[in-house]
Formats: structure tokens, sequence, C-alpha cells
């Protein structure tokens, strides 16, 4: 039976048929409604001082043994950086929903945007390995919440569910009666691990500090990226429309690729689900056109990142402002 929902519930909705069993947030636009389902849920749910609490108290829910899950914007995805590369360094799963609105700092929080991106992959510091998902529909929503936290558990990592204002807000019918397969939690709970601790220093897996060890280190991080990259293989998820007449590729992710479809008919169209790792098919694609354009509502963050993946020069369009429409798109 399908039913009229939101983006921001189906976010919701996913994340229960995942089975989270804890939710931590700060009220934000044009999150806020994600936080709003968990409040009236049968969740465990706690409303934090701030999303650095936020963040740090799905952390601790998740070394407990529970599936975890915290949904901001902007702002507050800033504030969780540091959280972020603590949970990567010691291997914490959760899931983190970031819709985005225009910025930097308060900017404008009713009008939607794609200024996050690259904040995804290098918001921390140090190095880490995110895997990242962008769902452009409301059933999409749903899904790809179920993926990102069997992702975070397959991984053992902190996985980003992006979304942007107009598909949090946007309604659509969609059928949540779908068959999904999901991941449980291995690793046993904080407690149960003979005593390993967990900590954002240099460790070996049962916690023993590493903090002088060069080639410790080399041989971790090499390690970390394996793991995260096989994982990121089974969650390979890309939407290719191909256009044999065309020599120029589009790219476009979230609302905008809603407006790119209907340009294929000129276009052929590349649609990136999992944003980060960058999907490995992409370089064979890429070299059937003469041009790839990356059609983007920020200053030409995913067109800066392909431009490395793919190694060559890579061309870009900037929405900005909240306005959306092919007249916008001029190529």
């Amino acid at each position: 039976m399908k039913q009229l929902i939101q983006g921001n519930q189906a976010i919701f909705l996913g994340a229960q048929k995942a089975g989270a069993f804890f939710y931590s947030g700060y009220p934000i636009t044009p999150a806020s409604e994600i936080m709003h389902a968990f409040a009236n849920s049968d969740v465990n749910f706690i409303q934090a001082e701030d999303e650095i609490a936020a963040i740090s108290l799905c952390i601790g829910a998740s070394l407990g043994g529970a599936k975890s899950m915290t949904a901001t914007s902007g702002p507050g995805f800033s504030l969780q950086q540091e959280s972020i590369g603590y949970a990567h360094v010691a291997e914490i799963p959760l899931v983190i929903v970031n819709s985005q609105r225009i910025g930097p700092s308060t900017g404008m929080p009713t009008i939607a945007a794609q200024q996050d991106i690259m904040q995804t992959k290098y918001g921390s510091h140090g190095d880490y390995f995110p895997i990242v998902f962008y769902p452009n529909s409301v059933e999409e929503c749903y899904r790809y919440t179920i993926e990102a936290f069997n992702a975070a558990e397959e991984s053992l990592s902190p996985v980003i569910l992006l979304c942007d204002g107009y598909i949090s807000h946007l309604y659509e019918s969609i059928d949540t009666n779908i068959k999904v397969s999901l991941k449980k939690r291995d690793r046993k709970p904080l407690g149960q691990l003979n005593g390993q601790h967990f900590t954002g220093l240099t460790h070996e897996s049962d916690g023993t500090l590493k903090t002088m060890d060069s080639e410790f280190y080399r041989k971790w991080i090499i390690s970390m990226k394996d793991k995260i990259n096989e994982v990121a293989k089974k969650y390979n998820f890309y939407e290719y429309i191909e256009n044999k007449k065309s020599d120029t590729l589009l790219v476009g992710f979230g609302i905008t690729s809603r407006v790119l479809m209907s340009l294929r008919d000129k276009y052929s169209i590349f649609r990136p689900i999992r944003m980060f790792p960058i999907v490995e098919d992409l370089k064979n694609i890429s070299k059937k056109y003469k041009r790839v354009v990356v059609v983007e509502m920020n200053d030409g963050q995913y067109k800066t990142a392909l431009a490395g993946f793919l190694g060559r020069e890579i061309e870009g369009i900037s929405l900005q402002g909240g306005e959306l429409s092919t007249k916008d798109i001029v190529i």
C-alpha cells in the first residue's frame, strides 16, 4: 500500500526499518522533521543541547551496541566534524543525515543548496574515507537510509546520507513495504571486549596506543582505506542514462539530477547515488564523451572532486540561489 509522505519522514521510516535504536539531534531547518518523527516514536530519543552533544550521544549509544543516528544541516554538520573523525579512527558505526541549505554560517535557512559536498569528504582533519549516499526522491530517502545503516555496520564507520531542502520537504507516494536485507551488529558492545578501550589516538585493534610508530600508521591507514573500499563495492549505486547521439555527459545528484532528467533527449546523464568513494564505473563511462559537465548547487565542489578522480578537465555549471530550472543550464 502506498502512502504520501515527505522526504524527511521517509528517512525516519527507513531508519526504523533498519533497526535504529537510538536518535539524538538538535532542531535545525530543513532537517527538523526527522527529529520530530523520532520524538514521537518508540525509538530511544534525546534532544541534545547542540549538534556536538547530539553526535557524541550517538557515538556512546553505538559503543553500547545500538544502531544510532543523528540528522542536521550544514552549520550543525560543521560542529560535528571532530566527532566524525573520532568515530572513523575508533571504528564506530552510526548514520549522519545532512539536509543542506545555503551557507556559509547561518546562511539562508529555508533555501536548499548542495554546498556541503566537500565537507562530507574532507570536513574532519586527517585522512579518512567516508561512505556518502545522496538520494533524489522520497522513495530513495527511504531505501538509502536503510543502506546507510547497513554500510555503517559493515564498515564500522560513520556513514553520511546527504539530502537537500527540496528533497527533505518533497512529498511523493511511496511503498514502504519492500523487501530489504538488514545488516546486524557484529561487534560486541563496550564492556564485553576484554578490556578494550576506544581512543582517538592511533591504536592497535585491542586499543593499545601506537602514537610513535610511523610504520604502524602507514600500514593502519592503508588497511582502513582498503576496508572502506571493499565495503563500498557492495553499495555501488548510480544511475546512467546513455544518449548515443550526444558527446556530452551531464553529471548531477539530489534535486539537481531531477532537473537534468528533462534534458536526456539531448545529453547523456550520470547520477551518482554513492557520492564517495566515487563510483569506479564512471571512469569507463566518461571515456565515451568529449565533455563532462557537472551541474550542482554550489561553486563546483563535486566538479573539483571528479577532475582529480578522472584525471581530465571537467566543466561545471553552478546553480546558486535556490531556484532550479533548465533555463539555468547553458551548455
